[in-house]
């Protein structure tokens, strides 16, 4: 292949992944079924556990399963379409999720999404993931704390199962997650951070 078109591949499946990514499907089944306006709700973010802060519980169930599957679908389509080239488009949804074009760049925190990704390249991470969450949910009842543990356990999970290619990848979207989980870390820090099933005001 001459050297002018080696960008093209993971350049393809990078704007696909982006745009998968961005796809706000909390925005869309809120306004669909008349739940409102997500990001003048709660956090303002448009993820499952914002949803959930409408009392619509399939809605947010939904919201996971959609979060989720645009990630595992644009690493699916990009090994079909581009093989080699499906860690750059996992890393693009996960940003598109993030940062989407759409809503002026002010996206989910991205947990759903990376549960995606992660079943697309490398399905045994999503049973470390799953048993972090379900694990520390369980005790604390506070999903921040849930999503961004697991996040951080993702490349641990991709070190030990050897599967070095993605540790990189991964460090670098859970460092993500974090930052966009910055605002939750304060509310930690202060003892403030909300826990499902406890009333508060």
């Amino acid at each position: 292949m001459p050297t002018e078109y080696l960008w093209e591949p993971p350049a393809a499946a990078m704007l696909l992944g982006y745009l998968l990514g961005s796809i706000p499907f909390g925005v869309i089944l809120t306004r669909l079924f008349g739940a409102g306006d997500l990001r003048q709700i709660g956090s303002g973010s448009i993820g499952a556990t914002n949803v959930l802060r409408t009392g619509r519980r399939g809605l947010a169930l939904a919201t996971v399963l959609l979060d989720g599957g645009k990630g595992l679908v644009a690493v699916l389509i990009a090994g079909w379409l581009f093989p080699g080239h499906e860690v750059p488009a996992a890393a693009a949804a996960f940003l598109g999720h993030l940062y989407p074009v759409w809503l002026r760049f002010r996206g989910g925190k991205g947990v759903a999404t990376l549960i995606g990704v992660c079943l697309g390249l490398y399905w045994p991470i999503v049973l470390v993931f799953a048993a972090v969450w379900l694990g520390l949910f369980a005790v604390f009842r506070i999903s921040s704390v849930a999503g961004m543990s697991a996040a951080i356990a993702t490349p641990i999970a991709a070190a030990v199962l050897g599967r070095f290619d993605l540790v990189l990848l991964l460090i670098a979207l859970a460092l993500l997650v974090l930052w966009k989980h910055r605002a939750n870390i304060d509310r930690l820090l202060a003892g403030a951070e909300p826990r499902f099933g406890r009333k508060h005001g």
